[in-house]
């Protein structure tokens, strides 16, 4: 069953929060990008278009956020309220720029699920080009394409602040009819 997300509004984004952060209550949203259950502890990495932070559900703290991240599985769509908490040296990960905090988990909703995806986001190897064109909105979803999306983006913000700043207009001719194809 899938939770609304009401009024819960999103404090920091997945590749946002650092040491300095430790101790602040978050709320991270996105796609779950690796799930990995220890028993007592389960490791969920979120994942959005800025990076991955580490989740973690503890079955003392709190056995019914443990239960339903226990249903988890690439893809799925959550919400994640908990306090973010500085790793330990012996745990930093110096392989994402999230690695030294990771998110104590207080509640979990599922605001989507998944069912497997022909392949995944990270991995390595790429499927043949007509399978990623086929599955497109995964493809987009992959870091080389975010990164071209976003120099995308900013390349046409400047040339239109640059175009404005010079006193021109941006104009777009709405279309007041279509056009019928005469055979």
């Amino acid at each position: 069953m899938l939770d609304f997300l009401g009024d819960l509004q999103r404090t920091h984004r997945c590749g946002a929060l650092r040491a300095s952060d430790s101790g602040q209550p978050a709320v991270l949203m996105g796609w779950v990008n690796r799930r990995r259950d220890l028993g007592n502890l389960i490791f969920v990495d979120v994942r959005d278009r800025t990076g991955v932070t580490q989740v973690v559900f503890n079955k003392e703290r709190d056995p019914a956020a443990h239960e339903k991240a226990s249903q988890l599985r690439n893809e799925f769509v959550v919400a994640v309220i908990g306090k973010v908490k500085q790793r330990t040296a012996d745990t930093i990960n110096k392989n994402i720029p999230t690695g030294e905090v990771e998110v104590i988990a207080e509640e979990l909703r599922i605001l989507n699920e998944s069912k497997q995806p022909p392949f995944l986001p990270g991995d390595a190897v790429l499927p043949n080009e007509e399978m990623r064109l086929k599955y497109r909105y995964i493809d987009l979803r992959r870091d080389a394409l975010q990164h071209n999306i976003e120099l995308r983006h900013k390349v046409a913000i400047a040339i239109r602040s640059y175009l404005s700043g010079q006193g021109f207009f941006e104009i777009e001719t709405p279309f007041m009819t279509r056009s019928k194809l005469l055979l």
